[in-house]
């Protein structure tokens, strides 16, 4: 090589060499989770601890555990203040961010109907831990919908059964009138299908009191309670919603023992500044949520002895609704994992591989226990054709001062549930025109 050839070949070496050492190291591979919440609003009492828990799981997820396989988990927050309209502009803000969303939990029923649409067209995962379209659990046609561990109709069913446990048999509800007190929206509406099919059913009758958002007056419905005296109460409510409802009932005599609240209406939250005005008032958990687990130990020593909780006032951690959120984010987070084993550890999942992840869990004891939830649910596995996964629950009643869990397991008769899916999710798929996919699971 000539002298100026071997002079401008060094130079160039080093100049590679100074701009090789100029550059930032490759970012390490991440995985992206918007989180939509509500701390604002009528139902802020439910959506803020909610909210708390599903970020907190994230982070420990991060501290604890280094990520997932390594990937380290982003996350960004989008106030809805439970709006449709705001929720569908959070998720078209965060879709595409960060390498693209891998899946939304919406916390909100009207927010899930309007983004089923737009995820079949985008691709995107929707996660909706114990609400919105009760028929997505059908997953031949709702490919992206994920209503995981239970469903507005699977909740129904299950008060219905521990009502005819106290009253000694199915057969006893024949005669007796059981109402619902419903937030009037598309979150209340969700079990009047199942309701209505159990009523026809076991001969019961069905009598049914909307309730205007944001639920703070209720005395008109009250005294119509007090005036058809039912013998049971099922409120579908949520926020502020839930405490002005028990109030009313103490205001006309009705006993809060023959009250019954979803999930969304049954924390510490709803109940706690009314004390013994509340004592007797039942409530429904998705899977054994009211209990407490290892998680909970784990969330303190690496994540808030470290001065990084995000419940800075300390009212939320251990709560129901707190672990709840954790619950959710717990399953999104192994959706991932679950993708990882198909596709590759250690990488960046996409939306298409979260979907095969959601679709293919299979959460089973042991795995519980390694994540510390052994104790607040039981082993949990989808496919194809079952979003949902298994609806197990148990009733919990307030004494008081704390929620004490007062049932057994309970899961919901599939010979109410399994109709409903079947036959709205195929209504479904004829109104948009959808191909129903061919699952053998």
């Amino acid at each position: 090589m000539k002298p100026s050839l071997k002079f401008a070949a060094a130079m160039f070496a080093v100049a590679g060499t100074l701009a090789a050492a100029s550059m930032p190291a490759a970012a390490a591979e991440e995985q992206f989770v918007p989180l939509l919440a509500y701390r604002t609003g009528s139902f802020a009492p439910l959506g803020i601890p909610w909210a708390d828990g599903k970020m907190d799981y994230l982070k420990l997820v991060n501290e604890r555990d280094g990520g997932i396989n390594g990937v380290k988990i982003v996350y960004e927050e989008c106030e809805t203040a439970y709006a449709t309209d705001r929720g569908v502009e959070c998720y078209e803000r965060l879709k595409d961010k960060n390498g693209g969303a891998s899946g939304f939990d919406t916390q909100s029923t009207g927010i899930t109907f309007a983004l089923t649409d737009k995820a079949i067209v985008d691709g995107v995962s929707i996660e909706t831990v114990g609400y919105g379209l009760s028929q997505s659990a059908d997953g031949s046609v709702f490919k992206w919908n994920f209503p995981l561990l239970g469903t507005y109709w699977t909740a129904a069913d299950v008060m219905i059964q521990d009502i005819a446990k106290k009253l000694g048999g199915i057969d006893k509800l024949k005669g007796k009138k059981i109402a619902l007190v419903y937030h009037d929206s598309p979150y209340g509406k969700e079990p009047i299908a199942l309701l209505q099919s159990r009523s026809k059913a076991n001969g019961f009758d069905l009598q049914l009191y909307p309730v205007t958002a944001p639920g703070v007056q209720q005395k008109s419905t009250w005294l119509q309670i007090r005036q058809s005296r039912p013998d049971f109460v099922l409120l579908w409510s949520a926020g502020i919603m839930t405490p002005t409802a028990i109030r009313e009932a103490q205001a006309v005599g009705y006993p809060r023992d023959k009250m019954y609240g979803i999930w969304w209406a049954s924390s510490e939250n709803d109940v706690q500044d009314l004390g013994q005005v509340a004592k007797g008032y039942n409530g429904i958990t998705i899977h054994n949520s009211a209990d407490h687990g290892k998680v909970h130990e784990d969330l303190k020593k690496h994540v808030y002895d470290k001065g990084q909780g995000t419940d800075t006032t300390g009212k939320y951690v251990g709560t129901i609704a707190h672990t709840r959120g954790m619950m959710i984010s717990m399953l999104q987070v192994e959706a991932i994992r679950t993708a990882q084993e198909k596709f590759g550890k250690g990488k960046h999942m996409t939306r298409e591989q979260v979907q095969w992840g959601f679709e293919n869990l299979n959460i089973t004891k042991e795995r519980l226990e390694e994540l510390g939830f052994a104790k607040l649910m039981r082993p949990v596995k989808t496919s194809c054709s079952n979003h949902m996964g298994d609806d197990w629950a148990r009733i919990i009643q307030w004494d008081g001062a704390k929620f004490k869990i007062v049932s057994d397991w309970y899961q919901s008769d599939k010979k109410f549930v399994d109709p409903l899916v079947k036959d709205l999710a195929a209504k479904y798929a004829t109104e948009k025109k959808l191909e129903v996919r061919k699952c053998e699971g």
